[in-house]
């Protein structure tokens, strides 16, 4: 019986990827590794995964947290009391993501300070071709 999706390969860049590259971009802004992040230490209701999240707007944080239980990467219980109380939590292939992009996140922790210097002497090569242009 052959698979439903072709075997992966390493590169995105090949045109039969689309579907990596679909879900790559619906876990990898920085609002679903932020919501994913703070979860790390357990389940939250909304007012603290916003309050753990610096800059997410409720609207954002709503649309966040819908995408990221339709795809299974969180739960969402709802407790029948008054108010109601809804928390959130990671689910078994949330915590598979955790541990996919913890590398990534030690990785651009490592390297700040070397990509701010290579930034700041690439825009002042562009100043120097370009005199006049405005410095980002």
């Amino acid at each position: 019986m052959a698979a439903p999706y072709p075997e992966p390969t390493f590169s995105l860049a090949v045109g039969q990827n689309c579907r990596a590259r679909e879900i790559l971009d619906l876990v990898a802004n920085k609002w679903s590794l932020g919501v994913v992040d703070t979860l790390e230490a357990g389940p939250q209701r909304f007012g603290e995964l916003k309050r753990g999240i610096a800059g997410i707007s409720q609207k954002m944080l709503t649309s966040t947290v819908r995408e990221l239980e339709r795809d299974g990467i969180i739960t969402r219980t709802v407790y029948a009391v008054m108010p109601p109380n809804v928390v959130y939590g990671l689910t078994d292939l949330g915590k598979t993501l955790l541990a996919a992009t913890r590398p990534l996140v030690r990785w651009s922790l490592e390297n700040m300070a070397a990509i701010d210097d290579a930034r700041s002497e690439f825009d002042e090569r562009s100043r120097e071709i370009a005199p006049g242009r405005p410095a980002k």
